[in-house]
């Protein structure tokens, strides 16, 4: 099955459930936005008691972006655009705090043009029917309310190893040759992480002293701050590594793939040197052999189920 098959399937799975989240969600609106109500900007940072700071374009619409344009390609096409609409202006007027480095613009597969942040293209919810809701977020686990400060994202793709073979993770978690979307995180570039089946519990296994190895598999070192509502904050931390600082996730030290050539959705490291050696990051992994949650992580007992 092609990338473009999966995602026809996955639209004409979800497409129904779309149209039932926009209908409830057009009569129950989070209504907690505090945008500029002048529209002198295209997209604001607004204030919200459920969500903290999200992007909004001038009048307090909520943008949002999804998890299957990791590679910064818009995958909405058709019955999703109806319900999750195109946002795009030129030439932005920024509010306060947003850098203009961080906005772009893209040609959509019909040659429209669609706004981006981080690389991610950017959408309105139709289900959020008046400025100041937020029904969006979450949505099937593939859309989220854009931050202005993410440092992670979700993304959902089809892995492609080293080798170019599709590789999928089957119910034990090992990685198979097959053709399917895998949920897994990123950080808001879109660049993929990676797990280390010889580490265990905050330790790190690979990396040498001198860091001589580190272009092979980078260290993720990286300052937390938002992160999307699926993922549980408790559940990362940071190590040393020979005074500098690795990011860590349920125990796992995390790393990039030097042959990923930090390109956002590349997925190469899946079957370097072998499948399953560096598996990518997802929600529902197994914590780090010798991992105690109790020390500075909750449970794994309430991870949503994928």
């Amino acid at each position: 099955m092609t990338i473009r098959n999966i995602k026809y399937f996955w639209f004409a799975r979800t497409t129904a459930f779309f149209v039932l989240v926009a209908a409830i969600g057009a009569g129950c609106g989070d209504n907690s936005t505090d945008p500029d109500p002048s529209g002198e900007f295209d997209v604001q940072v607004s204030s919200t008691s459920s969500h903290g700071d999200i992007l909004t374009d001038g009048e307090g619409n909520a943008l949002y972006v999804f998890t299957l344009d990791v590679k910064g390609e818009s995958l909405c096409e058709g019955d999703c655009v109806a319900s999750w609409p195109v946002f795009h202006t030129e030439n932005p007027q920024l509010g306060e705090g947003l850098d203009a480095q961080n906005f772009g613009t893209i040609t959509r597969s019909d040659g429209s043009s669609q706004t981006t942040f981080a690389g991610w293209p950017l959408y309105y919810f139709s289900g959020d029917g008046q400025p100041g809701s937020i029904n969006g977020d979450g949505v099937n686990n593939v859309w989220y309310v854009v931050k202005p400060d993410y440092s992670l994202m979700m993304a959902s793709q089809q892995l492609v190893g080293e080798d170019g073979v599709n590789y999928r993770v089957d119910d034990s978690g090992s990685y198979v040759e097959g053709d399917e979307m895998t949920n897994h995180i990123v950080d808001i570039q879109g660049r993929t992480l990676y797990t280390f089946v010889n580490d265990s519990a905050n330790t790190n296994n690979f990396t040498a002293e001198d860091f001589s190895n580190n272009g092979v598999w980078p260290i993720v070192e990286m300052e937390l701050d938002n992160i999307p509502s699926n993922l549980d904050a408790s559940h990362f931390s940071t190590i040393d590594v020979y005074g500098r600082q690795q990011l860590t996730y349920k125990g796992w030290p995390l790393y990039y793939f030097g042959q990923d050539e930090m390109q956002r959705g590349n997925t190469r490291g899946v079957s370097f040197p072998q499948p399953g050696i560096w598996p990518v990051v997802q929600i529902g992994m197994e914590a780090a052999p010798g991992y105690n949650s109790d020390n500075n992580n909750n449970d794994d007992t309430n991870d949503p189920d994928y």
